[in-house]
């Protein structure tokens, strides 16, 4: 799983740890703070074509993408910063065009899984916008890699919208309401973000449950 908040106490991160609450205990998890990993910048040298890995040296990337080759389930828990998710995040999903091979035909790129995944993918993201519409960016993008990873039936995603604070996920409905109040949000709309963010923990919970049944 790979987090993309910079704050510990961040509505995406809390929002993994009730997705891990859910998973079974003989369940091996390995846990990436990608504001913490050492990754270099994909160069677009496309020598993963022939060598069906990425060629680059001295980073992190070598030992992470084999827990990835490795793992059932890929876990992406973050923020959306400008539409997108945070540079660190990003810098790590270039690195997965290591994963296919990428030829040119007359209309366009063609892109091919060097082999298929039989994985499960798991979107848990946060954003400060009112409007889910803020995520699509992303969820398009995670439509199309898992789709030509062949196991595009295997996404999921969970989104907490409306969220300013680091733990607002985690308001009481007055703690909330006062808040809004100060944003000059309708506070009437406190009583029912709070029942949405308690139903999206328990959400997340549940995915884990399931998943890691499997």
């Amino acid at each position: 799983m790979l987090r993309g908040s910079p704050r510990i106490k961040g509505n995406s991160n809390i929002m993994l740890e009730n997705f891990l609450s859910g998973v079974s205990p003989e369940a091996v998890i390995y846990d990436y703070d990608a504001n913490k990993i050492n990754l270099k910048a994909c160069k677009g040298c496309l020598r993963c074509n022939v060598l069906k890995k990425c060629v680059i040296r001295g980073d992190d990337w070598d030992k992470i993408s084999k827990k990835i080759l490795d793992a059932d389930i890929i876990v992406f828990a973050s923020p959306v910063y400008f539409l997108h998710f945070p540079a660190p995040v990003k810098l790590l999903l270039d690195r997965f065009r290591s994963f296919v091979n990428v030829n040119l035909t007359e209309n366009a790129l063609d892109y091919q899984a060097f082999d298929k995944w039989n994985k499960d993918f798991v979107l848990l993201l946060s954003l400060g916008s009112s409007s889910l519409k803020d995520t699509e960016p992303i969820i398009e993008l995670f439509q199309h890699i898992t789709n030509l990873l062949l196991c595009r039936d295997r996404l999921y995603y969970l989104i907490a919208r409306r969220m300013i604070l680091s733990g607002q996920i985690l308001m009481n409905e007055q703690s909330l309401s006062n808040f809004y109040d100060k944003l000059g949000i309708n506070k009437n709309e406190a009583s029912q973000d709070y029942l949405k963010n308690k139903d999206l923990l328990q959400k997340c919970k549940e995915l884990g449950e399931s998943l890691s049944k499997v």
